[in-house]
């Protein structure tokens, strides 16, 4: 493939991947974990948009249990996300990566 073809082909794949995250950016997902004390909410970009965690668990010795929840929730909130994203990208037809083809 020639030079141009290639840079046709890169040039396609970032097209691709600005309108998978133009989708992506109005997606958000809550999440809840110990025992809904911890309430995490995720953006399409991955990023943390909301905590919220009950006045309960900011004690000391519940900081452990604080800890795990909010580990446990961030996990769940990426799943959630992954999968989402995964949606997307197949009901946009996905990426078309050069030599991913079968």
């Amino acid at each position: 493939m020639s030079m141009i073809g290639k840079l046709k082909q890169f040039k396609d794949l970032r097209e691709q991947g600005k309108k998978i995250q133009n989708a992506l950016s109005g997606e958000s997902v809550s999440v809840r974990a110990a025992g809904d004390k911890i309430l995490l909410t995720m953006d399409g970009s991955l990023a943390l948009t909301g905590v919220a965690i009950d006045d309960e668990l900011l004690s000391p010795d519940k900081k452990e249990k604080l800890q795990e929840g909010l580990k446990e929730a961030h996990k769940e909130a990426l799943k959630k996300m992954q999968r989402i994203m995964a949606t997307k990208m197949q009901e946009m037809g996905g990426l078309n990566l050069p030599g991913m083809t079968s």
